[in-house]
């Protein structure tokens, strides 16, 4: 399974241009995640100047979530307990923007699904 669409990553990449300019709170873009070991990666932008750095909200299934930078060719090597890849949550829409989930993240201890806004 491809890790992001090419229109996934035309707004990753317009996000990390807008963030270099100037602090946004942008909604996550894409959910990746390990099917069988746990770990979640709400990922918001791209670096324009080396787009396999993507930055987002990433929980390894440790309790403790943290916003920060992973490269995408790595996770494209992770494996799960069973041997799984990575893969796109195919039906993901955020609802709200990265520092709601952070937040709600940092509750939880894990990467938790927003309540929708009434």
């Amino acid at each position: 399974m491809q890790l992001i669409t090419a229109e996934q990553r035309a707004a990753l990449l317009a996000n990390g241009a807008a963030s270099a300019k100037r602090d946004i709170d942008p909604h996550p873009v894409v959910n990746l995640f390990t099917p069988d070991a746990g770990a979640t990666w709400l990922l918001t932008e791209l670096d324009p100047t080396e787009p396999d750095i993507a930055f987002g909200l990433c929980d390894l299934g440790l309790g403790c979530p943290e916003l920060g930078y992973v490269r995408l060719s790595e996770l494209q090597t992770v494996r799960g307990k069973l041997g799984l890849p990575v893969e796109r949550d195919l039906w993901f829409e955020a609802k709200g923007p990265l520092s709601a989930y952070a937040a709600a993240a940092h509750r939880a201890e894990h990467i938790v699904e927003l309540e929708p806004v009434a």
